[in-house]
């Protein structure tokens, strides 16, 4: 039988909401006392529900698909900085046997990526022309969990730079189609064209989004439109952009006005009314277990503490489908030693990570 926790301190149920004590009893957050209990563990501290990594890549690496042991060190990475709900936005490698496993974080999958043939980084994605993007749509709709992704652009060899991966009809086809399925749609997207066909096909949500403008931002506000920066992908662009400079130099010039407009393309949005949430790309080319980073470079932005957390946990759990510290919730929470609403660089320091009601890192 699982031990019964004693939590002691804040526990942050929202911005607004805060407890001063709770248990865990089976599993189970409770804000009721156990009765009878016994070799009950007190822990004290700041107390969050399990972060959340909304756009993570178990599974891949490099050169696409990895092993089950490098898929369980990327999730252990993660669980070790107490992101404990992932959504994977695209992987080659079947991960569902990680959501089987109680002390891996939990995962919502999006199937594999869905690229235009020749127009995304080899071995990643299924690619497919446009006649038959609504058919791979259907396919990776019923291999998820409720998400499709699509790469929205990529570089265009004949136009030398950025350019949707499919026509307008396309994309609203797909997305349409994914919906009668009941599965959401989220998109990379670099640049700045393919993101008013997405506005226009009623996407749920985007990534990356350094491409917005005013026009698309008010429309992504108005419809609601997710977006999850990835700024520390966005890092990233610099090195991208010189790989391409002889080549591309028109890519290259973009990638790298991008990456320098970036956090006033992600301010631009945030002011506006933008739903953010957190994501750090991790898998590829980025290490996992970056969330604290991530959060960091909300702050840069001008993101609120409130906000950058919510965006982190609270509203992107609920966002993905799962409770936060409500009476009765699983027991998926961070214990930190100081207030994170004082300052985000507290999340880079969980004391303790309990997951599924177990201690997992103490």
């Amino acid at each position: 039988m699982a031990e019964v926790l004693h939590l002691t301190g804040p526990i942050l149920l929202s911005a607004d909401e805060v407890r001063s004590q709770a248990w865990v009893l089976a599993g189970r957050v409770t804000y009721e006392e156990p009765t009878g209990a016994r070799d009950i563990r007190t822990i004290q501290g700041w107390v969050l529900p399990g972060l959340v990594d909304a756009h993570s890549h178990i599974g891949l690496g490099t050169q696409g698909a990895v092993d089950e042991a490098t898929s369980e060190a990327q999730a252990l990475a993660d669980r070790e900085a107490g992101a404990l709900l992932l959504r994977d936005c695209g992987s080659p490698a079947d991960t569902r046997w990680v959501q089987a496993r109680a002390d891996l974080p939990r995962v919502v999958r999006a199937g594999r990526h869905i690229a235009r043939t020749r127009r995304y980084l080899r071995n990643y994605a299924h690619e497919v022309e446009p006649e038959d993007l609504v058919a791979q749509v259907e396919v990776e709709a019923g291999r998820g969990d409720g998400w499709v992704k699509l790469v929205g652009d990529w570089i265009d060899r004949d136009r030398g730079d950025l350019a949707p991966s499919w026509p307008r009809e396309a994309f609203a086809a797909a997305i349409a189609r994914a919906h009668e399925l009941g599965a959401r749609v989220t998109a990379h997207c670099f640049g700045e064209e393919v993101l008013y066909d997405l506005a226009e096909a009623g996407i749920d949500c985007v990534e990356h989004a350094t491409g917005l403008e005013p026009e698309t931002i008010n429309r992504f506000a108005a419809q609601g439109i997710a977006i999850v920066p990835t700024l520390v992908n966005i890092e990233t662009f610099p090195a991208i952009a010189s790989a391409a400079r002889e080549k591309f130099p028109t890519y290259h010039d973009h990638m790298l006005d991008l990456h320098a407009r970036r956090f006033e393309t992600i301010a631009a949005a945030y002011a506006a009314g933008v739903r953010i949430y957190l994501g750090t790309d991790a898998g590829g080319t980025i290490p996992h277990g970056l969330v604290a980073l991530e959060a960091a470079n909300l702050v840069r932005v001008g993101m609120s503490t409130l906000d950058v957390l919510d965006a982190t946990c609270w509203a992107a759990r609920t966002w993905l489908g799962y409770d936060g510290l409500t009476e009765g919730a699983e027991a998926d929470l961070v214990v930190y030693p100081e207030d994170p609403r004082t300052h985000v660089g507290v999340l880079a320091h969980p004391d303790v990570v309990i997951l599924r009601g177990v201690v997992v890192r103490s």
